[in-house]
């Protein structure tokens, strides 16, 4: 019986792409997208319904009741050395089962049975990776896939939600949810963890990858882009690429007069992206200032409904202009030119409110991105998609004192910890007074809340001021700023105590089912 990664050298696959089947709505429309392009692996009783390369289960009750199948259908049948029995990693080895099921015993006679370390048990068998997964089968077998080398993996049916296809609603009392889960998209940050960790290409066949994210920038604000681009692949659950705008190359002439000239260097910049976009496909907008906490994918997935241009919703509460820092492009459909736009501002046919305050360049603008997803120097956990730290002189990498910086820095921690960003690059910005030295100590440290930290690290930022504009004075100690301190403080306290430890350790024991 042979493991899944010296198999799949053997069978000369582990350089084609591969499409997981699953059994979620999006099945039904195997008949109408190519499939030829692709090697096959089913999940779970997905093989019934055609011939696959590569039948994959972890539950033993999957083989109980689709085995004939999987032996008509299917090349080799994958399974964890140590199959689940009702959910749950099981005492006996696969081979051990074969010995008992007729299905399994055939397929290892006819060397078709194959097997690999599944993370959900400790009792790995030596001299193969051990395959990471928590919630549902297809977070197993794309990282199986990952690991084995593949390096363009798409998926049909591996959905969120609650339903199957209709191919497979005799299941629905067998085995829909039957882990107690609430909801498949549990899944979707295992599934961004595997994308993050091994850089797969991995996206649903039925939506247009990857997701092009375009951040307006200049290579000073370069360090809070890795960290945004580091949030965003963090959470999402397909593949991502991320350009900075003022790598283009493309000139941007200055308007002749002052009142029209952009209010920051990358003001102008989001009307490259039809161009860089190849006048095809969506293009997602985002300024450099902020920080994603959800998956993007949802995003991305927007319904555009006839716009060129969705933007989010009414900011009227918030007491600021409409917002465009948050966009998502048809591409096809916008014809822009920033050097004819700005020949119109220098003519008169344009104002700089109607370019830049209300997109007067876009036929059709839809309000219908939520407003989660620009939350304007505001966060509430577990329901901000987006925080944006507009307040220039207030970003958390050039002011120590932001009630929500602490946010910001961990992400910048993670990423140098899992090698997105170097340290080395942390200390360049800081000395090209780009981010405020006092950030280089709390990277050091892995010290998360500025507010708090100690004053031998606030004297770092004597005389600093941050690039691009005239920052107004700040304080050198927190204590001016009794509320954020008072908060900052009792945040850093609770999450010491035991009982913020329980709920953490309770947390994960509850989310591991």
């Amino acid at each position: 019986m042979l493991d899944f990664f010296t198999w799949i050298k053997t069978f000369g696959g582990g350089t084609d792409p591969w499409l997981i089947l699953g059994k979620g709505p999006t099945f039904s429309k195997l008949d109408q997208l190519e499939l030829s392009p692709f090697r096959l692996l089913s999940l779970n009783d997905a093989a019934r319904q055609l011939r696959v390369d590569v039948a994959h289960a972890i539950d033993i009750q999957v083989v109980d009741r689709s085995g004939e199948a999987i032996m008509k259908n299917a090349g080799v049948l994958v399974m964890p050395w140590h199959p689940h029995v009702n959910f749950d990693a099981g005492e006996l080895t696969l081979k051990q089962h074969a010995q008992r099921n007729e299905v399994l015993a055939t397929l290892a006679k006819q060397g078709r049975l194959l097997w690999y370390n599944l993370s959900t048990t400790t009792q790995h068998r030596p001299g193969s990776a051990v395959v990471s997964a928590r919630y549902f089968s297809a977070e197993a077998a794309l990282d199986l896939l990952a690991l084995s080398g593949v390096r363009v993996v798409r998926s049909l049916g591996v959905d969120g939600g609650t339903t199957y296809s209709a191919a497979f609603q005799d299941l629905n009392r067998k085995s829909l949810l039957a882990n107690s889960r609430k909801s498949f998209d549990i899944q979707f940050q295992e599934i961004a963890r595997t994308i993050q960790r091994t850089g797969v290409d991995f996206a649903p066949l039925d939506i247009e990858a990857p997701i092009r994210v375009y951040v307006a920038t200049t290579e000073a604000q370069m360090l809070s882009v890795k960290v945004l681009e580091y949030s965003i692949r963090k959470h999402a659950s397909m593949t991502v690429k991320l350009f900075p705008l003022h790598l283009a190359g493309i000139e941007i002439p200055l308007p002749q007069e002052q009142k029209n000239w952009p209010r920051t260097p990358f003001s102008f910049q989001r009307y490259l992206i039809p161009r860089l976009a190849g006048g095809n496909g969506r293009a997602i907008y985002l300024d450099s200032d902020m920080q994603v906490f959800q998956d993007i994918r949802h995003l991305w997935t927007l319904p555009l409904d006839g716009a060129d241009v969705l933007a989010v919703g009414d900011t009227a509460e918030t007491g600021r202009r409409p917002q465009f820092s948050v966009m998502v492009l048809d591409c096809a459909a916008l014809d822009w030119d920033v050097g004819r736009f700005v020949e119109d501002l220098n003519r008169g046919r344009l104002s700089y409110e109607q370019l830049v305050y209300e997109m007067a360049v876009a036929k059709r603008i839809s309000a219908t991105i939520p407003a989660t997803w620009n939350s304007l120097e505001s966060y509430r956990e577990g329901e901000t998609a987006l925080l944006h730290y507009t307040d220039m002189d207030t970003q958390p990498w050039v002011y120590a004192d932001h009630s929500y910086g602490y946010l910001w820095v961990r992400d910048l921690i993670e990423a140098v910890d899992n090698g997105f960003v170097s340290l080395e690059e942390v200390r360049t910005h800081a000395a090209n007074g780009w981010v405020r030295p006092s950030l280089v100590w709390q990277v050091e440290n892995r010290h998360e809340d500025g507010a708090l930290m100690p004053r031998k690290a606030r004297v770092l930022d004597k005389g600093f001021r941050p690039p691009f504009f005239a920052a107004r004075r700040q304080p050198a100690s927190p204590w001016v700023h009794g509320q954020r301190w008072t908060r900052a403080a009792l945040s850093a306290l609770y999450r010491r105590t035991p009982f913020f430890k329980l709920r953490r350790r309770l947390s994960a024991r509850s989310s591991r089912g």
